[in-house]
């Protein structure tokens, strides 16, 4: 529980944080006129901006709030998971995607990744396919929200509904004004934040290693021995080599096929500010992704994960972490504190992304194709598009408290299904898109409808399936048996089988035309 001194330090900074962001936001409203200021934004941005900017959205609340929780209840494993070869495919994938598909996007003024795809193979309807598509993003909003609750809910000591309606209000709220002019300032600004956090996060455990390195796993050693493994056959999510890394560098590779990610190149006015924004965005993102190890400094703090007696929930290990860890000493308080607004900023900074870009999808790739001829003006778009904000906020915040009142292992796993979902879906016809020449659409198309049945019947079916006994995938059926199960087998399955059919129908059409 949060001392009087913390709580008191929260309110300050909430206000502070809460002025500055509007001060951005009312700043930024006042160059939007259109659709496609709000989606990428009137003015030039420096490309540093631009890549702090991606840094903070790809990082998130999953890589500082609730993935080092996950990596504190399983242990090394999950650091080897998310820590090392997650990041090492997404940061590959996203210098080989990057430049291609800006300059496609810059060439058709492409502002959304639906409407990307639209243009790239001349079909409204798979534009609108991916439009709605895009509503699993939903799933990454609610993760963060969640995050974003327990953090504030633990250093103000306040009820975690009512925290969560005062987020909802607030973020949803200013979003629907400032889009990218006033959101690549604040990601930057966040971005600033958390690097500072990420090195006083990295740094609270130095007392551990006292010993050296050594000494250090046999802390974790004495508390479980499964810590130390580099698998973890008790976990959902750590068990072998194919959920450690190969499905981790598949979903790697196709996450940075996001829209709140992939379509922030298109914020660059120039080619040559390229290299610089994804120089800035990489060496930032190492460091934020090595923050995931903290989990296990708050697995030493908290031997057998219970507080006041009570067992932990995953996603309130990390927010515990440093109430517990920055209590003692005005100094340690303030450091606390600054470390509270870089877990909020973590969170902030990828939920205006995925608030800006799901909006813009909603408004530009379903309303405008759908009923577009009875909209006659500019104004009344971003009238629609505020509206389509209300209505994101609406199913966020029932979502969110749904996983707050009743949680299972964590909401990382409900956000893993629908994002992976949403990238395995998309990933082959990007890559086709960016790298392909003459491509039709049966193709992409195919390998899209291929990914969209291979995820859910993996998911959803096997599971039903093995533990009815109705099948038995023998060596495969630990993947599927009790009540919770590993996204990234579903996903990374799914890009497989993806691949295989898109790949096939290009090259067979290529093979057509030549004959």
């Amino acid at each position: 529980m949060a001392s009087t001194e913390q709580v008191i330090g929260t309110w300050i900074l909430i206000a502070l944080y809460a002025s500055a962001i509007l001060y951005f936001v009312i700043k930024g409203s006042l160059g939007i006129k259109s659709m496609k200021d709000y989606a990428v934004g009137s003015v030039s941005f420096s490309p540093y901006f631009v890549g702090l900017s991606l840094a903070a959205a790809m990082t998130s609340a999953a890589t500082f709030i609730i993935n080092p929780g996950l990596i504190a209840r399983y242990g090394v494993s999950g650091v080897l998971s998310f820590g090392l070869f997650f990041p090492i495919a997404t940061m590959v994938s996203l210098v080989v995607l990057t430049k291609s598909f800006r300059k496609y996007g810059e060439s058709v003024s492409a502002i959304s990744l639906a409407s990307w795809i639209g243009k790239k193979y001349n079909s409204k309807g798979y534009s609108l396919f991916i439009a709605f598509l895009s509503a699993l993003l939903i799933t990454f909003i609610v993760l963060i929200l969640v995050a974003l609750t327990k953090v504030f809910a633990s250093a103000l000591n306040t009820n975690e509904v009512y925290t969560l309606a005062a987020i909802v209000i607030f973020v949803f709220g200013y979003m629907m004004f400032g889009g990218a002019n006033s959101m690549v300032y604040t990601n930057a600004i966040q971005a600033g934040i958390m690097i500072i956090v990420a090195v006083i996060l990295l740094g609270s455990g130095y007392e551990h290693f006292k010993d050296g390195i050594f000494g250090f796993f046999e802390k974790l050693k004495a508390i479980d021995p499964v810590l130390v493994k580099s698998t973890n056959e008790g976990s959902p999510l750590f068990r072998d080599f194919w959920e450690i890394a190969l499905a981790q560098i598949i979903i790697g590779a196709a996450v940075v096929c996001q829209p709140h990610i992939i379509t922030k190149s298109l914020l660059l006015k120039k080619d040559s500010d390229v290299n610089k924004f994804l120089v800035t965005s990489i060496i930032v993102e190492v460091l934020f992704f090595s923050v995931v190890i903290a989990g296990l400094y708050a697995r030493l703090e908290f031997p057998d994960l219970t507080a006041n007696g009570a067992p932990m929930n995953t996603d309130n290990i990390i927010p515990m972490y440093v109430i517990k860890v920055f209590s003692i000493g005005w100094v340690a308080v303030l450091v606390g504190l600054f470390v509270i607004l870089g877990l909020i900023s973590a969170g902030m900074s990828t939920l205006e992304g995925l608030i800006q870009s799901l909006s813009t999808s909603i408004t530009n790739d379903i309303i405008n194709p759908l009923f577009g001829k009875n909209i006659t003006n500019e104004k009344s778009y971003i009238k629609i598009n505020r509206i389509a904000i209300v209505a994101l906020a609406i199913v966020a915040f029932f979502v969110s408290r749904q996983q707050l009142l009743y949680p299972k292992l964590s909401v990382a796993i409900l956000a893993q299904n629908g994002v992976y979902a949403y990238f395995s879906i998309i990933f082959i016809p990007i890559v086709l898109g960016v790298f392909g020449k003459k491509i039709g659409l049966k193709a992409p198309l195919w390998a899209s409808i291929t990914a969209f049945i291979t995820h859910f019947t993996v998911y959803y079916g096997f599971p039903f399936l093995v533990n009815s006994g109705s099948v038995s995938l023998g060596y495969f059926d630990k993947y599927f048996v009790g009540t919770v199960h590993n996204p990234a087998i579903a996903a990374s399955l799914a890009i497989i089988l993806s691949a295989v059919v898109g790949l096939s129908l290009y090259l067979t059409d290529k093979q057509k035309v030549k004959i």
